[in-house]
């Protein structure tokens, strides 16, 4: 079926990709704290190439009864109970979050936001979780589909790690500033762009038209 709306619209069937990364006290979305969560907005250019368009990014307190590993602590560097971190409620959080989100995908055409992550299984599961456990009925991502730049990585440039996917597409890589949502978010969609432009640039998009 064609779609006959233009721009990202018709580019990934009415789906707006939003790259979300987040930071957490764990790694059982349930159980564990979200910390930070930062996601940024995909934009197309008349000559049909994608950017990173606008940063958003809170911190997050840890929901009531959330457990926090220290081990986690140690990867992230993250003071949860920092008085300066400025954190707020997940409610609040997501709250205003989505409404920024669901802006972006009426401004687009788009139907509704598709998450884009590296690993995007485990972003995907603390959003949802942290949307069940606050009861948030205006979801603008899509529950389950979604796009994994460490799949993406290792098609374009053989390399399923963040990092070496990063280098791997002539980007740089900081060490000292990764494991921040920010940090993370910012090179999971330098990297996801490159990789949709390239497909272009080879020819793959669009797709030949079958009469």
């Amino acid at each position: 079926m064609s779609d006959d709306r233009g721009g990202m619209a018709a580019r990934f069937r009415g789906f707006l990709p939003v790259v979300v990364d987040v930071e957490t006290g764990g790694f059982d979305a349930r159980r564990d704290a979200l910390l930070e969560i930062a996601a940024i907005t995909l934009v197309l250019d008349p000559a049909g190439r994608i950017h990173p368009g606008a940063t958003i990014s809170h911190h997050v307190e840890p929901f009531p009864s959330a457990n926090i590993e220290a081990a986690s602590l140690e990867v992230n560097g993250i003071d949860p109970y920092h008085p300066f971190r400025m954190a707020r409620p997940e409610r609040d959080v997501l709250t205003d979050l989505f409404r920024a989100i669901r802006q972006e995908v009426r401004d687009a055409e788009c139907t509704r936001a598709v998450l884009v992550g590296h690993n995007a299984f485990f972003d995907l599961g603390f959003l949802n979780a942290a949307i069940t456990r606050n009861q948030i009925k205006r979801n603008p991502f899509h529950p389950f589909t979604s796009f994994d730049t460490a799949t993406l990585g290792g098609l374009a440039y053989g390399q399923t790690v963040l990092s070496r996917a990063v280098e791997a597409s002539g980007r740089e890589w900081r060490s000292s500033e990764a494991h921040s949502a920010v940090y993370d978010a910012e090179r999971t969609a330098e990297l996801f762009c490159s990789i949709v432009n390239r497909w272009s640039e080879l020819g793959g998009w669009p797709p030949p038209k079958i009469d």
